[in-house]
């Protein structure tokens, strides 16, 4: 209690008069509030009947009144409702008590555990940075998969997208990243995806000694869309602030498209029109807002790398929030749910996956290695049915014969099994294991 006390005596209490307003209108969930000139962005409170608050969210103004989305539901919401501002509009709450926590969108505990004490400030949308105060990535990140870090080998500050299909491993994949990648701090965001996903994934990794370098930022699919915006948000401004702090960090959205459709909702919602299949511009900005936030700090040494899953819905890769993604990445991992149905795990597909900084980061003779085991797959995925029908007779295409000869070499080395990690040293030893036998049979 004392303690209790003495933490209430040193907060900063603002002694200014607290703005207020009332709710004028209420239609399809945008809160319209008269008397509450908020910046955008700001949250502000509304009464209820029964003497609760509702937060909601300034998402814009019209004929100066504000317009407001709740960050939950519509429940006792009546005209002329008190609203009241609440807190530093812009500006969210952060600190090294968020380390082994999970956190809503507003930064409070979904864990069960005490309040947290958070004693820093931070700008929700992040410090904007010259170009030339990101430093290049030259340094390799083990991300513990073994196709990865020997065939697109990641950097520290790398931005790379995971992009597939529904149910073709994902969350799988991401999960084997967040249990075994190296990195100081790793901060996941799980935005849009099933709470079940949410509780298993914090059951399995809020334990042990890897807990006190974990976050996890979590908003299911029920949630309102400016709280699933707001948690990608949240989730970036804590990767910066412990990049500021010369942390290496790690920082996971999953995902990507559940963050665009939350903003192509709200930007619906305030009339702005559809462009691309229904996205409109400021929902495919959104997510180039986002992604330019990771990268390393010339300034402070530390670094955000970042691992963004991007579904591609339908599996199509001409999705706009695809194509958008894979423009302004750092590189992509594309998963194939042909692959995925053989119980190839983890089913990337190598040919049609990259790493723009890999050149960068490898000698020269593993990219080479690299090459020529990315020539050997794509040329037997090309021929796959040929083969299976019996047409292919053996020396019409030499290059074809040695990816025959050494599919099972191959297809061991790519497969992994779930849970399992493998270190980039060893990933590379065997990637030369493999280049070594095939130069002796070419």
């Amino acid at each position: 209690m004392q303690l209790e006390l003495a933490r209430m005596r040193s907060l900063n209490v603002s002694n200014a008069p607290v703005l207020t307003g009332k709710v004028v209108a209420c239609d399809g969930g945008l809160v319209e509030v008269a008397g509450l000139p908020l910046p955008i962005g700001s949250l502000g409170a509304i009464e209820n009947d029964d003497g609760e608050a509702s937060l909601a969210e300034v998402i814009g103004f019209r004929s100066g009144h504000s317009l407001m989305m709740l960050l939950g539901d519509t429940v006792l919401l009546r005209p002329n409702a008190p609203v009241r501002a609440m807190g530093n509009p812009g500006a969210v709450r952060l600190g090294e008590a968020l380390l082994g926590r999970a956190v809503d969108g507003l930064g409070k505990p979904i864990d069960g555990g005490p309040a947290l004490a958070l004693d820093q400030s931070w700008p929700l949308a992040g410090h904007r940075e010259s170009a030339l105060e990101r430093a290049p990535v030259r340094v390799p990140f083990d991300c513990g998969v073994r196709a990865i870090n020997a065939l697109a080998t990641m950097g520290v500050g790398q931005r790379l997208g995971v992009i597939a299909g529904s149910g073709v491993g994902k969350s799988v994949l991401i999960d084997t990243m967040a249990g075994h990648a190296e990195a100081d701090i790793i901060v996941v965001a799980l935005i849009g995806e099933r709470a079940r996903e949410v509780s298993d994934f914090v059951n399995r990794h809020m334990q042990g000694a890897r807990r006190g370098r974990m976050v996890v930022v979590a908003v299911p699919a029920d949630h309102a869309p400016n709280l699933r915006l707001r948690a990608a948000q949240y989730a970036s401004a804590i990767a910066e602030y412990f990049r500021a702090r010369g942390k290496k960090t790690m920082l996971i959205l999953d995902s990507l498209t559940r963050v665009a459709h939350a903003a192509r909702e709200l930007a619906l919602l305030l009339g702005e029109p559809g462009a691309a299949r229904g996205y409109p511009p400021s929902a495919l900005a959104a997510i180039t807002k986002l992604v330019e936030r990771a990268g390393n700090s010339a300034s402070t040494g530390g670094s955000v790398t970042g691992l963004y899953t991007v579904l591609a819905d339908g599996d199509d890769a001409r999705d706009p929030v695809v194509d958008t993604a894979r423009a302004i990445l750092d590189g992509h991992i594309l998963l194939s749910r042909e692959l995925a149905q053989r119980g190839h795990y983890p089913a990337i597909d190598v040919p049609a996956s990259l790493s723009r900084v890999m050149d960068d980061l490898v000698d020269p003779s593993i990219v080479k290695a690299a090459q020529q085991v990315r020539s050997l797959i794509s040329t037997r995925e090309e021929n796959r049915d040929l083969v299976l029908m019996g047409a292919y007779r053996a020396g019409s295409d030499r290059v074809l014969d040695v990816a025959l000869e050494h599919t099972p070499t191959i297809d061991a080395f790519l497969t992994q099994a779930r849970g399992e990690a493998v270190n980039l040293p060893d990933s590379l030893v065997q990637l030369g294991e493999i280049s070594e036998q095939v130069s002796a049979h070419a």
